[in-house]
């Protein structure tokens, strides 16, 4: 999962600004940061909670406002997601682990918009999973959509360092905290197979094993960025550097423009490897087409989806074929 925008995350937690109207609440802030907060003060949630940790809550629409009332004291996470979203519960469960060893540092609020849909538009969520930071009463920050683990404790973490000095709540729940256990990773010996193939250089045998995988599990991420890989790296094993000057020289030659752009991928040199075989789907038709497009798509199997070179490139391809 990627790092949010920097940007996107500033206009989201812009427009959940203007879209939240939480002023009732500002008027106590001051009282609260200046108010000695009882030991247990964070800790004391009227909403229904989760049946273990009291500053983990399960929020309707009538006990929403009673947690929001808790951001005096320290912040409220508030995830907004639904229950058909696998990245909503996905996230819920990262949320719920960081939260249960905080000690009451910051409470979670989980809202289900299926069963909730007037606090969703309170907030203006436009999907799902989208998480606010609340604190006095006010959204301070957000994003949208799933994050990686380590991208969401860092998020928490500056969230507490902003605030630690202002509610009031922070530090005692802090002094309960418990260090959050690592979750154990079960390797696939499937994947520990093809990997250790890859190492050693047989490509074929990676290439094996990680088709194995798809014909059983056609959804297998890992196997698809892992054959990817295998078949590029096995291509680039035996390209001649040569070959760019020869493709250069023979526009036409769609192996050579081919093998071309492989060599300039191993060369660190994607843009230019993606911009020969766009050109070159301009100049082709048919199967030949069909063929270098093909390839094109298997180069951008080796990147991340986002990766902006990548995105480009889809979207010049795009234009040279429609």
């Amino acid at each position: 999962m990627t790092r949010p925008d920097p940007r996107k995350t500033a206009a989201l937690s812009a427009a959940l600004s203007g879209a939240v109207d939480l002023g009732a609440l500002k008027a106590r802030a001051d009282a609260a940061r200046t108010a000695a907060a009882a030991p247990a003060s964070a800790t004391s949630a009227p909403a229904p909670d989760n049946g273990s940790v009291p500053w983990i809550v399960d929020v309707t629409e009538a006990s929403f406002q009673a947690v929001v009332e808790q951001s005096l004291q320290v912040p409220v996470v508030v995830l907004l997601g639904a229950s058909y979203s696998p990245e909503s519960q996905q996230l819920a469960a990262t949320l719920t682990r960081f939260a249960t060893s905080s000690g009451g540092a910051w409470i979670l609020a989980r809202v289900d918009l299926e069963t909730a849909p007037r606090i969703g538009q309170a907030f203006g969520v436009q999907s799902v999973p989208t998480t606010v930071a609340v604190a006095a009463g006010q959204p301070i920050d957000a994003f949208a959509g799933p994050i990686a683990d380590a991208e969401l404790s860092q998020w928490i973490a500056r969230l507490l360092d902003a605030l630690r000095d202002r509610l009031p709540g922070i530090r005692a729940g802090e002094a309960r905290a418990v260090p959050v256990a690592e979750e154990e990773v079960v390797e696939d010996p499937r994947i520990v197979a093809a990997e250790e193939a890859f190492e050693r250089g047989d490509y074929a045998a990676a290439q094996g094993f990680y088709s194995e995988i798809l014909a059983s599990e056609p959804g297998n991420e890992l196997a698809k960025e892992g054959l990817a890989q295998a078949r590029f790296a096995e291509r680039a094993e035996a390209v001649d550097p040569a070959v760019i000057a020869k493709a250069d020289g023979a526009p036409d030659d769609i192996d050579a423009q081919l093998a071309a752009a492989d060599a300039q991928v191993a060369g660190q040199q994607v843009e230019e490897a993606f911009r020969r075989l766009v050109d070159t789907v301009r100049r082709v038709y048919g199967d030949d087409r069909d063929r270098v497009r093909q390839h094109l798509i298997g180069l951008f199997e080796l990147f991340p989806a986002d990766d902006p070179r990548v995105a480009a490139a889809r979207r010049n391809l795009a234009s040279a074929l429609y």
